[in-house]
């Protein structure tokens, strides 16, 4: 079975900024230019879906100065990289919730994936303003609101992006060992690989690496 669906915790930005003496900022603009690296290699080594966990529900309890800095990073880069993606017939989808963000920003998250919407190659997920226990109860308050039963059937079937399969394999950067509420529901059978280096180091190379340690795993999905 082929890594199908890699979902990648982006954990380090600011710890990367600081080990190298920079402003937290920096680790955060550098991030989104290891997105592209990182989704270009994917892309070549034939994976078709990659889902990056850039913004949980759970940050805005960061400092007002760097979640506004976040928010307006994303403003400013979305709209262009979703051109960027369009080029290459890469789909967009944001996976989250609108709640508390911005009139302009979620405008320009519903253009992005607008204007991918028709591309046919690699799809490219954000989980921005996202958590997974939120994406499940989400999920079940539209079934109770369309009448149906509470089932695994329904709640998949309402979960944001439905579409998007399930989770082949979990990295996350930056040597933590935990999921912080990514994608609860999608990474119930998924296999997990902890990385030290920090996202913004990440490279081409580590989509080989991870591809050849997924290749030796023994999925069995309980079997």
């Amino acid at each position: 079975m082929s890594l199908e669906h890699l979902g990648i915790i982006a954990d380090g930005n600011r710890r990367w900024a600081k080990a190298n003496g920079l402003p937290t900022i920096e680790g955060h603009k550098r991030g989104l230019d290891t997105i592209e690296l990182i989704t270009e290699a994917a892309d070549k080594a034939g994976i078709r879906f990659v889902t990056f966990y850039v913004f949980s529900t759970e940050n805005w309890g960061r400092s007002k100065d760097e979640v506004n800095y976040i928010m307006k990073l994303a403003e400013t880069r979305i709209l262009k990289y979703a051109e960027k993606l369009a080029a290459k017939n890469a789909r967009m989808l944001i996976l989250g919730s609108r709640e508390k963000i911005g009139p302009k920003l979620a405008s320009a998250l519903d253009k992005a994936e607008k204007i991918t919407e028709n591309c046919t190659g690699i799809t490219v997920c954000f989980c921005f303003n996202y958590g997974g226990e939120k994406e499940i109860a989400d999920a079940a308050n539209t079934a109770l609101e369309n009448g149906e039963e509470i089932t695994p059937e329904s709640i998949r079937k309402h979960l944001y992006h439905p579409e998007v399969p399930d989770i082949d394999m979990v990295v996350r950067t930056s040597g933590e060992e935990r999921i912080s509420g990514f994608m609860l529901w999608r990474a119930s059978y998924a296999e997990f690989l902890f990385i030290k280096k920090y996202f913004p180091e990440m490279n081409e190379t580590d989509i080989a690496d991870i591809i050849t340690e997924y290749d030796k795993r023994n999925r069995r999905f309980g079997k």
